[in-house]
């Protein structure tokens, strides 16, 4: 009986222990703003127009305002960057990473995901002579093959992990790399199929080599720190969003808006 009893005690001490702790969704409306990282560097789902710095668009800006909207709380992009994206959040520096983020486990390890408001997978885009060479990992994979990525996130990680054979070139964003393509200074990117798709109208030397049969499949999503409480709350409107429609009809607006902007 007293061990009954002193499980019962020790279950309630947790419960109430859980219970008063404060979640995501309390901190955001006590201040009245959610703080959104974003990186600015990734169509169709965050960036920017160089004649106006600091202005953010794409589809997860869109959804960002929703999103601010539904909570009744005003929104803050914050600038963060593929390298520090993990720390930033960790940090305290935003609430949520909204940019065009991959679901995969090493981020669920230090923070927690949304639902996913797609699918995707890497593909490669390369000049349209060369296209032909690069269908699938193993010709990539070559010391001739120049491979170039943006550092810090899944594509670095692709690449470094599939390509050890080619000649890596690790560019310093992920804007500039596919004009190097097209200049010859490199062969060949792996990135998230959507992006290739964009780029390959941005830039029309460019063709996007097997978007439709992508080497894996990934899921992308919102990210903030471990908190049940506001993942419910988050995944309940993004459910909300995918069934009306409006995550669909953005997209497409904004791979428009993208390529129109960047031709």
């Amino acid at each position: 009986m007293k061990i009954f009893i002193r499980a019962v005690i020790l279950f309630l001490f947790t419960f109430c222990s859980v219970s008063a702790e404060q979640s995501l969704i309390d901190d955001i409306k006590d201040a009245g703003v959610i703080r959104i990282g974003t990186t600015g560097d990734y169509g169709p789902f965050s960036y920017v127009n160089k004649q106006n710095d600091g202005v953010f668009y794409g589809l997860d800006i869109d959804l960002a305002n929703d999103l601010a909207k539904s909570m009744n709380v005003r929104v803050e992009f914050v600038k963060t960057t593929w390298s520090t994206l993990m720390d930033d959040l960790l940090t305290g520096k935003f609430d949520v990473g909204m940019s065009g983020i991959s679901i995969n486990a090493a981020r669920e390890e230090m923070a927690m995901f949304s639902i996913p408001l797609m699918t995707d997978g890497k593909a490669a885009i390369a000049i349209d002579e060369q296209a032909d060479q690069f269908k699938t990992i193993s010709a990539i994979n070559q010391p001739h093959v120049r491979v170039i990525f943006n550092p810090g996130g899944t594509n670095e990680q692709f690449a470094r992990q599939n390509f050890p054979n080619a000649t890596l070139i690790l560019n310093e964003d992920n804007i500039t790399i596919f004009q190097k393509i097209v200049d010859g200074d490199a062969d060949v990117m792996v990135t998230d199929a959507i992006e290739t798709i964009v780029q390959q109208e941005v830039h029309p030397e460019l063709v996007a080599v097997n978007p439709d049969t992508p080497f894996n499949q990934t899921k992308k999503g919102y990210m903030f720190k471990k908190d049940l409480v506001f993942k419910s709350y988050i995944d309940k409107w993004i459910k909300s969003r995918l069934e009306n429609g409006a995550v669909q009809l953005l997209q497409g607006q904004h791979i428009e808006n993208y390529v129109r902007l960047k031709k």
